[in-house]
C-alpha cells in the first residue's frame, strides 16, 4: 500500500496482484535482453535477468470531500480465461477498508477504459447474480468508450461486459462524460486514446502540486525509454505511441507526480529526459 499527498489531495494505492513475468503477451518487444540494458528499471519495475514486474491494482483520491476509486481491477469469482485471473478470491475488500475507504464510503467510481483488469470490482457476486460493489457511488464511464464496447466483446477474456459494466448500467449508477470531464476541483480527466478508443487518464491538482494517473496509455515503465514499445492490447498501436511521446514531452522536468496503474511497487516517480533525448522515471 502506498500513500501519497498532493496538496491537500490524498492517493492511496490498494493492490489486488502484483507479478513477475508472464508479460510478453501484453508487450512483446520487452524481452528480457530488450530491458536488461535500461539499468533504472532495477529493483522496482524489473529483475536483474530483465524480466518485467507488474501490478493491478486501484488508486483511491481522496480529495477531503470526495471519494474517488480510480479502476478497479479484477475482481472476485470471475470466469476468465487466463488461468491466473480466473475466478480469483483475493482479500481487496478487506484491504480497501484497512486502508479507511470500505466500499460503502466510496461515493465515485471512475473507469479509465473499460478492460477486463479495470472494471473488475465495480461488481461482486451476491446469490449468484452480480451486484454493484459500491453501492452509494456514481460510476463514470467514457461516452466514447462506452460507444465503443456496447457492440464490442472481450471474448478472449470472459463475459466482461456482461459481468462488471451491464449490472452497473441496469442499476442505474452509470454516468457516460466527457473525456475532459471535470469530477471536481481538483481532479479532472484528459483524452489518452489509442490503448482504447476513449481511454482517458486522470489530472490532479491541488495547492500548485500535480499528479497523474496514467491509465493504460503506459503500460509499464519500460514504455518511458521505449514509447515505440506499444502492448498487443492497444486498438491503435500507432496513437498509443504518439500518446506515449505527448505525454512524456508535457511533464518531463516536471513537478507532476506520474502515478503508473499497472507501475510496480513504488508505483510513482517523476519522469526525466536525458540530454540525448530519452526518457526515465525517477522514484
Amino acid at each position: 500500500m502506498n500513500v501519497w499527498k498532493i496538496g491537500d489531495v490524498k492517493v492511496t494505492r490498494v493492490v489486488e496482484i502484483q507479478a513477475t513475468g508472464g508479460t510478453r503477451f501484453i508487450l512483446p518487444q520487452a524481452t528480457p535482453d530488450a530491458v536488461k540494458p535500461i539499468e533504472w528499471l532495477t529493483p522496482h519495475f524489473a529483475t536483474d535477468e530483465g524480466k518485467l514486474i507488474m501490478s493491478i491494482h486501484a488508486l483511491i483520491v481522496d480529495t477531503g470531500s470526495r471519494r474517488i476509486i480510480v479502476d478497479t481491477c479484477l475482481g472476485n469469482d470471475k470466469e476468465r480465461e487466463i488461468p491466473a485471473w480466473n475466478k480469483l478470491q483475493t482479500t481487496f475488500l478487506e484491504d480497501l477498508e484497512t486502508a479507511g475507504y470500505p466500499r460503502e464510503s466510496i461515493d465515485t467510481v471512475l473507469c479509465t477504459h473499460l478492460h477486463v483488469d479495470h472494471v473488475g470490482w465495480n461488481t461482486m457476486l451476491r446469490d449468484g447474480e452480480w451486484v454493484p460493489t459500491f453501492p452509494n457511488a456514481r460510476y463514470l464511464m467514457g461516452a466514447e468508450e462506452w460507444a465503443y464496447w456496447k457492440d464490442a466483446s472481450q471474448e478472449e477474456f470472459g463475459d466482461v461486459i456482461g459481468d462488471s459494466v451491464m449490472p452497473i448500467i441496469s442499476a442505474g449508477l452509470a454516468d457516460f462524460v466527457d473525456m475532459d470531464h471535470q469530477i471536481c476541483e481538483e481532479v479532472k480527466l484528459f483524452p489518452s486514446t489509442g490503448h482504447t478508443p476513449g481511454h482517458v487518464s486522470v489530472e490532479i491538482k491541488s495547492r500548485n502540486e500535480e499528479a497523474v494517473i496514467t491509465g493504460d496509455s503506459t503500460h509499464h515503465p519500460c514504455q518511458i525509454a521505449h514509447p515505440e514499445w506499444s502492448s498487443t492490447a492497444d486498438y491503435d498501436q500507432e496513437a498509443s505511441w504518439k500518446t506515449r511521446e505527448a505525454f512524456y514531452s508535457k511533464y518531463a522536468d516536471t513537478n507532476t507526480l506520474i502515478i503508473g496503474t499497472h507501475f510496480a511497487t513504488p508505483s510513482a516517480g517523476y519522469l526525466k529526459k536525458t540530454e540525448s533525448g530519452n526518457y526515465w522515471l525517477e522514484v
